[in-house]
């Protein structure tokens, strides 16, 4: 318990960190090795699940952050006369792989070694594909106020 209250907002949270980790740790106990003491494990699961519960925190909040902003903003411009739904019309015109990276490296903050291990490719490929999602996103944007401008003349 004292592992999750140094991650935890408070008790009630702890102890549902402290559930998940004992979840975590029954569901596998078969993979522990029993020539190694129990405790230093009992601890990297707790302190691992305090983590995973920590970024998945951060996720909803984000994603609540969006969708509070998504229903503020449906009737107004965000950025410079760009709408939420034209923002993600941009977005759906990146190929997969950049839209993927991108996302979870600039709307969910996860590092390239973090995106590397989850998608299953190099820390470079993950590079890469950011550094053309935002080359592609600038083609985009430029498109779009070129066409705007052209619209309004």
């Amino acid at each position: 318990m004292s592992i999750c209250l140094r991650y935890a907002d408070n008790r009630d949270e702890a102890a549902e960190i402290l559930n998940d980790g004992f979840m975590k740790i029954f569901t596998n106990i078969r993979q522990f090795d029993l020539s190694k003491p129990l405790k230093p494990w009992l601890r990297k699961v707790m302190v691992n699940t305090s983590i995973n519960h920590y970024k998945q925190k951060q996720r909803d909040l984000q994603s609540e952050e969006m969708e509070n902003a998504k229903h503020e903003q449906e009737a107004e411009s965000i950025i410079s006369g760009i709408s939420y739904q034209e923002i993600i019309g941009m977005l759906h015109k990146l190929p997969p792989a950049y839209r993927t990276v991108f996302n979870l490296y600039v709307i969910e903050g996860y590092r390239h070694e973090e995106i590397a291990k989850m998608l299953g490719i190099t820390v470079g490929t993950s590079k890469s594909n950011l550094f053309k999602a935002k080359e592609s996103l600038r083609k985009i944007l430029n498109d779009f106020f070129e066409s705007d401008y052209v619209e309004k003349k």
